[in-house]
């Protein structure tokens, strides 16, 4: 980790209100602005959090379900405790994963997941649209009818596609960038409100 983005990140409002509030990260701010601009959470969902690692998102997500609702967090990474939160060490696409969430439908899809930035920027916008599609197959088989679906993505040509193939499954289908993302990130966030499946074609 370069002294360059050492200092960038001490100087930064929402990471130094991440440490000071508990949240683990500046990512569970996104989520807080998402929250209140989208109707994603209410009180006793069940909340999936895929790419959950340090566990900023599962965070907000406990709180905002309150006690009768449930949080799973999916990572290959450790997940320090977090109460009323499940936590799942696994990679989504592996096989046999989706066996290890059990029968119970998610009301909640979140994935925050990042792709191992390579520095060119056409490979990381195609690996974050890929991780978005795995994230949204393991949705289709776990959420339930008329749920949310809430992912990261960086910007770029491939977008309008991703839109095509995911976008018809919500009754609302939405991109936006909330103001935790640094400005110069090219990352946006997917909301899909109100899941339904759409029959294979003929």
């Amino acid at each position: 980790m370069g002294r360059r983005f050492v200092a960038e990140r001490r100087r930064d409002p929402y990471y130094r209100a991440a440490q000071d509030e508990g949240l683990r990260s500046r990512a569970a701010f996104k989520l807080e602005h998402l929250a209140e601009r989208f109707p994603i959470f209410h009180a006793g969902d069940r909340v999936l959090d895929l790419g959950a690692a340090p566990g900023g998102w599962s965070i907000v997500a406990v709180e905002r379900v309150g006690r009768r609702g449930e949080v799973v967090a999916v990572d290959p990474r450790a997940v320090d405790p977090i109460e009323g939160v499940t936590v799942v060490h696994g990679m989504v696409g592996s096989p046999g994963f989706a066996d290890r969430l059990g029968p119970e439908p998610f009301d909640v899809v979140l994935s925050d997941m990042s792709p191992r930035i390579s520095g060119a920027y056409a490979t990381d916008h195609a690996r974050s649209v890929a991780l978005v599609r795995s994230a949204f197959e393991l949705a289709g088989r776990v959420l339930a009818e008329r749920g949310v679906f809430v992912a990261k993505v960086f910007a770029g040509e491939m977008l309008d596609e991703l839109d095509h193939d995911v976008g018809p499954s919500f009754r609302r289908w939405s991109r936006t960038k909330p103001p935790a993302s640094r400005e110069r990130s090219s990352e946006l966030y997917l909301i899909g409100i109100g899941f339904h499946r759409v029959p294979d074609p003929a």
